[in-house]
């Protein structure tokens, strides 16, 4: 059984100013916002690692549900290829669970690091265009499912993925706008954090008040960014989700590190 954190006016400032952090970048990036949720949770409110993942999943909930909408409103969600996605990396991520205990757990951080990297310097390279749409036939719609597995792996394996992985795929592989982009990942992550969450409760790894305060406050933000994502010139904002991207090799990169410095 996991311990409560204890209640204070700072638990709930605390949850509410991750809320709205995770809630903007949410909306500007397409992303789950689980990259910043977690970190600050074991920061400033001192989650274990499980605790944190499990609260992260279920605030992404509503927190996503609001980016789609916001996305949606521009017509800038590609349904039928997001639920392809949904379904693979629900498989996927009982690959990644499975392979957990079987992989080195350092070098496969080293080599999404890698991956990350390679994808911020495709970010100054490939500048998608805002005309540009998913059209669905056979062959995307395998390449969709095998996306949505490996996505789902690397969840299961070291607790990233989601928009990490969808939003450039779509854009490098599969010729989509940024904003597209962005909002079909979004609505892939909603099924598989409801999917998760139940999982984790079962098992007493969310703290319920803590993500309805941050998903609560997320809500407020997300909108924000999914419009200030429309502003935005393609180039910068990729720009912008390559610093994103960046901050989350540099995690990464320092868990490795520190990791292999226990070895």
């Amino acid at each position: 059984m996991t311990a409560v954190v204890r209640r204070s006016p700072r638990f709930v400032l605390s949850c509410i100013a991750i809320g709205l952090i995770a809630g903007l970048l949410s909306g500007l990036f397409g992303v789950g916002g689980g990259t910043v949720i977690v970190p600050m949770l074991l920061l400033l409110l001192h989650f274990d690692q499980r605790l944190a993942a499990g609260t992260s999943l279920a605030a992404i909930v509503p927190t996503a549900t609001v980016g789609v909408v916001s996305y949606a409103i521009h017509g800038s969600v590609a349904w039928i290829p997001a639920l392809i996605l949904a379904a693979g990396a629900v498989v996927g991520a009982q690959i990644g669970t499975w392979l957990l205990a079987r992989l080195p757990q350092n070098a496969l951080r080293w080599g999404f690091v890698g991956f990350l990297l390679v994808v911020i310097v495709m970010l100054f390279v490939v500048i998608p265009s805002r005309d540009a749409e998913l059209e669905l036939t056979w062959l995307t719609g395998l390449g969709l499912a095998g996306l949505g597995v490996f996505t789902g792996i690397m969840a299961g394996l070291l607790g990233v993925g989601g928009g990490v992985i969808v939003v450039p795929a779509l854009m490098f592989l599969f010729g989509t706008s940024d904003l597209i982009a962005k909002g079909t990942s979004l609505l892939m992550m909603i099924p598989t954090a409801i999917s998760g969450t139940i999982g984790n409760v079962r098992r007493a790894n969310v703290d319920l008040l803590a993500a309805a305060l941050i998903g609560v406050a997320a809500c407020t933000t997300t909108a924000v960014g999914a419009w200030v994502a429309t502003l935005l010139d393609p180039f910068v904002s990729n720009i912008l989700f390559a610093a994103f991207l960046l901050f989350i090799a540099s995690q990464l990169s320092v868990r490795a590190w520190r990791a292999r410095r226990r070895d």
